[in-house]
């Protein structure tokens, strides 16, 4: 069984990138499972509390979860051309500790709904990031999910089947990358 850690950029009740990662869970390979995490108890990072407290209660919570994860699935909005602020935020908490750090060396695919280009900048800014922990990152499919609000149902229900396809070829690429072979 492949164990995925979704992660979401977004903290919104009804957001469009968390609607892709239960879509993903939805659509899921028979073998592979997506869990879900969530940011939104992530305080900012901090080297002093890190150095003289240790990490606090939901930042231990997120590194352990993603150390537990075979691979992770990173569904990030695009806010002024880059990552929202709260992923970059869980990036540097999750990476402290460098070849240690539960990051390191994971491998990860990146998927994200926006606006006319999707989430094609922060996307690329994403990935650019996640070298610095040597992640490995499926290269494609990639999944830019443009003008996302259409193709979501008010249930918060992917119906575009192009893209709902697109997650399913990433699942399989990031399956690959984790080295697992899916039997369906």
């Amino acid at each position: 069984m492949i164990q995925v850690l979704g992660i979401s950029g977004s903290l919104r009740r009804g957001s469009f990138n968390t609607a892709l990662l239960r879509a993903a869970q939805e659509l899921a390979p028979q073998r592979m499972t997506i869990e879900l995490a969530s940011l939104d108890k992530l305080p900012p990072y901090n080297a002093d509390v890190e150095r003289e407290e240790g990490f606090p209660p939901a930042v231990e919570d997120l590194r352990e979860a993603i150390a537990e994860a075979d691979a992770l699935l990173i569904a990030t909005p695009e806010y002024n051309f880059s990552i929202p602020g709260v992923l970059k935020n869980a990036i540097d908490w999750a990476s402290r500790g460098g070849r240690d750090a539960p990051i390191t060396d994971k491998p990860a695919a990146i998927l994200g709904g926006g606006g006319r280009l999707g989430t094609l900048r922060a996307q690329l800014h994403l990935r650019q990031i996640l070298q610095h922990n040597n992640l490995r990152v499926v290269q494609k499919p990639e999944v830019l999910v443009d003008r996302v609000w259409e193709h979501v149902d008010r249930e918060g229900r992917l119906v575009e089947e192009r893209f709902r396809d697109q997650i399913r070829r990433l699942l399989e690429a990031l399956a690959a990358e984790a080295g697992h072979r899916l039997v369906d």
